[in-house]
């Protein structure tokens, strides 16, 4: 298994759209599949998502857990969808939906460098026209770097 925060394992190119919450549970479903997670933290990230939202704009939603969670994460990891037709997303359109997972205080770290990529709108317009995981993953390498 890799080590990096975002391997191309954790990424997908969804057509079509979703509902928030099953955007949500498809994110979190990525994070139990490859075993970052116990399947318990996708419940958290919804709960967390009811109480606030984790829209952040330029089409970026950052679903993750309570802080009751934390220790249903075994390692710190992200999964990114890209949907084709925006969420609707507390009054908001979202198209990539980012689930973290992150131990200790590393979601923290997470959380800011992907903010850093999506506050460029040319990076999220070459977000938006990536044509494979692979691509998304080079696009977001800054993330995997520690």
């Amino acid at each position: 298994m890799s080590d990096q925060i975002l391997p191309a394992q954790n990424v997908r190119i969804v057509p079509g759209g979703a509902t928030r919450e099953d955007a949500i549970r498809a994110a979190g479903a990525v994070l139990v599949d490859t075993g970052a997670v116990d399947a318990a933290y996708v419940d958290s990230m919804l709960e967390r998502e009811g109480s606030v939202s984790t829209y952040m704009g330029n089409w970026l939603a950052i679903p993750h857990g309570t802080n009751e969670a934390k220790d249903l994460i075994r390692r710190s990891a992200m999964s990114l969808l890209r949907y084709d037709e925006p969420i609707e997303w507390g009054g908001e359109q979202a198209r990539f939906v980012v689930g973290i997972a992150g131990r200790g205080d590393e979601h923290l770290e997470i959380l800011s460098k992907i903010a850093i990529v999506f506050s460029d709108e040319e990076e999220v317009d070459k977000l938006l026209a990536a044509g494979s995981s692979d691509e998304l993953v080079a696009l977001l390498s800054e993330v995997n770097d520690s």
